[in-house]
């Protein structure tokens, strides 16, 4: 892992992150919703707590301020709070899962952010939107995946709650099932993605609204070096990335690899193991 010393004081404090997080005290694969996961091959626990402490700890050094969610029995997912909802300055909208798996997490991240002081607005009920997983800021504008978790007539209700442009993009690939699997946001006009996991309107509408793409390999794709957190220009991403880890390099990044592969065996990585309450640097952009 890179040292971490010599960065500018003042930067960090301009860049500090607000990080939501929760122990994967009862994390495990109790169910199968996604490509990815299998009961037969589980997770191990032991080696999953020691993952996502690394990741807990490197947010820390790098600056970041991360809360923490009190983990629950029988919620082997609550510890993706990617997907608690779309935090846009002190107002979240609230995620509705389209698995009853997840819905049971639903008062849980409610609860917390009502006690955090943060405005709560719920979705119509008939509307599935998971959150931050499926809604990402790239400038001022929300880019929004839909089709495989999150309905597209709920990036329109969010559009409408936010008064801000929302650009659905259809996701094609069920192995990407949330927009945070295959497209990273790095700066305004900067992002990496993974053209496959798009249909092709959606590839043309990042090609044209981001100047600046990075084209994930493949191979690293399906590691989820998307599913990156961004804390200034150093992007914490999981092991085993390293083609992408040398173009985020040439980019002027400081790609950071853990081992995050318990996670990935339920579909998950580094950014789905975070919720930047912050709103994903939006406010930062906005000036």
């Amino acid at each position: 892992m890179p040292l971490l010393d010599g960065f500018p004081a003042t930067l960090e404090k301009r860049r500090m992150a607000r990080i939501l997080m929760c122990p994967p005290d009862y994390y495990g694969i109790e169910y199968e919703i996604n490509p990815w996961m299998s009961r037969s091959r589980g997770a191990v626990l032991e080696r999953a707590r020691q993952q996502w402490q690394m990741l807990y700890e490197t947010l820390l050094r790098l600056g970041a301020q991360v809360e923490l969610l009190e983990p629950q029995p029988g919620l082997p997912d609550l510890v993706f709070t990617a997907n608690a909802g779309l935090v846009f300055r002190q107002t979240v909208i609230l995620s509705h899962f389209r698995y009853p798996e997840r819905q049971r997490e639903e008062p849980v991240f409610a609860d917390w952010f009502r006690r955090h002081g943060f405005k709560t607005v719920r979705l119509p009920d008939d509307l599935f939107f998971e959150g931050a997983g499926d809604a990402l800021f790239c400038g001022r504008t929300l880019f929004a995946g839909y089709r495989i978790r999150s309905d597209c007539l709920a990036h329109q209700e969010v559009a409408r709650r936010i008064e801000r442009e929302v650009l659905p993009l259809e996701l094609v690939n069920p192995h990407f099932y949330h927009l945070d699997t295959c497209f990273c946001p790095l700066a305004p006009g900067q992002a990496m993605y993974y053209p496959p996991a798009f249909d092709e309107y959606a590839q043309r509408v990042l090609q044209e609204r981001i100047p600046c793409l990075i084209v994930c390999p493949e191979q690293d794709a399906y590691r989820f070096g998307c599913n990156a957190v961004v804390v200034g220009k150093r992007v914490v991403l999981n092991a085993g990335c390293d083609a992408l880890a040398g173009i985020l390099s040439r980019h002027g990044y400081e790609p950071i690899q853990i081992p995050l592969d318990e996670f990935l065996k339920a579909g998950g990585s580094a950014k789905c193991l975070t919720l930047r309450l912050d709103g994903e640097d939006a406010a930062i952009w906005d000036g």
